[in-house]
């Protein structure tokens, strides 16, 4: 695996990590990390109050290339994910669902501190 690939890997894990810390100390309970279905991923399933959310983590050098990596197609495997996911957990049927963004950008830790968009987009959008 090339040097490059290896780092960005790394970047991403590190951006997964501190997204969920974060949501933590916003008072999530995080359900879930790396959520794999055939059909898609979620990088991280957190609850608080009646809300479910359904956060994809990006991780990259600046925040406008962090937010375009979320594309139209990556959505709507993430909501097919999260369809498999509330299928396979009616328990959590009655929260409301949410999906969300965390956007880590590298820099100095205190660049690195993830951005939340919260609804950051909703099916059909």
């Amino acid at each position: 695996m090339p040097q490059d690939r290896k780092t960005a890997l790394a970047f991403g894990g590190f951006g997964e990590a501190l997204g969920a810390w974060a949501l933590r100390l916003k008072g999530y309970r995080i359900v879930a990390r790396q959520y794999r279905t055939p059909v898609g991923e979620i990088d991280i399933i957190a609850r608080r109050g009646n809300i479910l959310a359904f956060v994809e983590v990006k991780a990259r050098n600046d925040g406008a290339t962090a937010a375009a990596a979320i594309t139209p197609h990556q959505k709507a495997r993430i909501i097919r994910a999260a369809e498999v996911f509330m299928q396979n957990r009616p328990d959590l049927a009655h929260f409301d669902i949410r999906f969300d963004a965390l956007l880590v950008i590298r820099g100095p830790w205190y660049r690195n501190w993830p951005i939340h968009i919260v609804d950051a987009w909703r099916p059909g959008d």
